[in-house]
């Protein structure tokens, strides 16, 4: 099984909410109540919502091996800030973490970040994410917090993330 990363498109919004599906509820079943994660998958994963980030400039990368679909990033350049790409999502299906698929990712979106002029890449992660593990371990570091009210009641607890691309690939 050899692993391949292409830029989706508008057209394949429906593998990321397929995938999504699949991926959210055991990612976050010990740290988010069942109606915070229904409330945030309609709200973040609409496909109107996926199609109109595109529009907006929001690059989605897809990663499959086989032809089938395993996990998906996206993220945005000069945001918020000329220079700064911001990881939005980078998501993996369970069965398929720990093989080194997400580094794989992961460093697809440094390259297309450091192609575009990006200096830093950021991210937000929830604070009782067991990802927290694999960002440090790839060189990202803790450069605050944020407590994102994201209506209802809710909130995102999140540490933001950041790490030097000026670092980690030099020209």
């Amino acid at each position: 099984m050899i692993p391949d990363i292409h830029e989706a498109s508008p057209l394949e919004v429906e593998v990321i909410r397929s995938l999504i599906q699949r991926i959210w509820k055991p990612t976050y079943k010990e740290i988010l109540s069942d109606d915070q994660m229904d409330y945030m998958l309609e709200r973040m994963y609409d496909a109107g919502t996926l199609q109109q980030q595109m529009q907006q400039g929001h690059t989605f990368l897809i990663l499959s091996a086989d032809r089938t679909p395993l996990g998906f990033a996206g993220f945005e350049y000069d945001y918020p800030e000329a220079g700064t790409c911001k990881l939005h999502k980078i998501y993996l299906l369970p069965e398929t973490q720990g093989q080194g698929m997400g580094k794989m990712l992961l460093n697809a979106v440094a390259e297309s970040a450091v192609a575009n002029g990006q200096q830093r890449l950021l991210l937000n992660v929830n604070r009782y994410n067991k990802a927290l593990d694999f960002y440090r371990h790839y060189g990202f570091e803790i450069v605050g917090e944020e407590d994102i009210d994201i209506g209802k009641g809710y909130f995102m607890n999140d540490y933001l993330m950041g790490l030097s691309l000026e670092d980690r690939f030099p020209a």
